[in-house]
């Protein structure tokens, strides 16, 4: 097979690019197409020195630090990347870039880590973080996200599987795209994500700094128990906002290489997570670090924590997006008897291996190619 992989962006190493990493050791032939590439140079060791050919927006002014600016030409931008003499397209998609080109005798297998939320029900977090919510240009942003929908509801017609990175995406798939899902979990290193070291009295949080992580609702009940220290890892659009509400029991701490990452992660009493994930792989690398995890209770959350009161728990989850909510469960977390066992929540990030992903995810897009090899017979 002649494989191609094409990543929606190369910003900085996060979750989507670690599923990317193993979708490069699957296919180590690969060529690997990108929107832009902005990736900083010490994040690009996992690419291995291959070549990205990126889009148009690459050239674009302001796109290095903007690029959500350019939101309604993505479509547009994707289009125009040629896929041409490749057999099989992967498609590494936050929810667009399944909508690549592609022909009757190409196989197109999408990994669906995420749909277009920014379009449909984020729309105004995305409006907010692109300054987009008032002004001149608020009419244009929304009519432009309104042609993004209908574009991204055609998008599946040239996608030959999908596979879902979790249970609670391939139900927005079924629900989106009229189509279903395989379901394969993104991999997570649990080999570099491991125990070590004693406990230490404070709380951690960790991702990029956007308006659907609720970082600032995680800070908000932290401010509100003066007594309980909490630690923010990340950068992103709202940092300053995350700044100027962050009392005194908070740090933060910026962006994380993996290596200092993990050593917060084995030494904190708990990691904190309020976003609505559709998979969300730092509370699991914090549970391979035997961490247990206090957690909003939506989303993929639910597939990869076990909740108080289940077998071999590993968290404590939250029900609304709140900071009352949150503090709650945290008291909740503090108050449990018998304590969340390290060696549970160690066994349950094992499911998660890399391994594994590397494994299904290759069996999956073998198939469907001899699957097509067999109908152009």
């Amino acid at each position: 097979m002649k494989v191609a992989i094409v990543h929606e962006k190369l910003l900085m190493y996060a979750g989507s690019e670690r599923v990317l990493e193993e979708l490069l050791r699957c296919f180590p032939q690969a060529e690997l197409f990108s929107l832009v590439d902005f990736l900083p140079p010490g994040e690009r060791a996992f690419l291995g020195g291959r070549p990205v050919r990126t889009s148009f927006l690459q050239h674009l002014p302001l796109a290095r630090r903007r690029l959500s600016l350019y939101v309604p030409f993505m479509p547009l931008a994707l289009e125009q990347l040629d896929l041409a003499g490749y057999d099989v397209v992967i498609s590494n998609s936050h929810g667009l870039a399944q909508g690549v080109l592609t022909g009757p005798l190409q196989v197109h297998v999408c990994y669906c880590n995420a749909l277009a939320r920014y379009g449909w029900d984020q729309q105004r977090l995305y409006l907010r973080e692109a300054g987009l919510e008032r002004g001149v240009l608020a009419p244009l942003a929304r009519v432009m996200l309104a042609r993004l929908r209908v574009w991204d509801q055609r998008t599946p017609n040239g996608v030959d599987a999908f596979v879902a990175n979790s249970r609670f995406v391939a139900r927005n798939v079924r629900k989106l795209y009229r189509r279903e899902a395989a379901v394969i979990y993104p991999p997570v290193d649990t080999d570099a994500f491991t125990p070590g070291g004693p406990r230490e009295d404070f709380y951690l949080t960790a991702s990029r700094l956007s308006p659907y992580k609720r970082v600032e609702l995680i800070v908000e009940a932290f401010r509100a128990m003066p007594g309980r220290r909490l630690v923010v890892a990340g950068d992103g659009p709202e940092v300053a906002r995350i700044k100027a509400l962050a009392g005194p029991n908070v740090t933060l701490l910026g962006q994380l290489d993996p290596p200092a990452l993990c050593d917060w992660m084995r030494r904190a009493r708990a990691f904190v997570c309020a976003a609505e994930e559709y998979f969300g792989i730092a509370p699991i690398e914090a549970q391979a670090c035997a961490t247990p995890v206090i957690a909003y209770g939506r989303g993929g959350a639910l597939e990869t924590i076990r909740g108080a009161g289940s077998v071999a728990p590993t968290g404590v989850f939250f029900p609304e997006q709140t900071p009352e909510a949150l503090r709650a469960a945290v008291e909740r977390f503090e108050a449990l008897a018998p304590p969340i066992r390290p060696e549970d929540c160690r066994a349950n990030a094992l499911r998660f291996a890399g391994e594994r992903f590397r494994r299904e995810l290759t069996a999956f897009v073998t198939q469907a190619w001899q699957e097509l090899e067999a109908d152009t017979r």
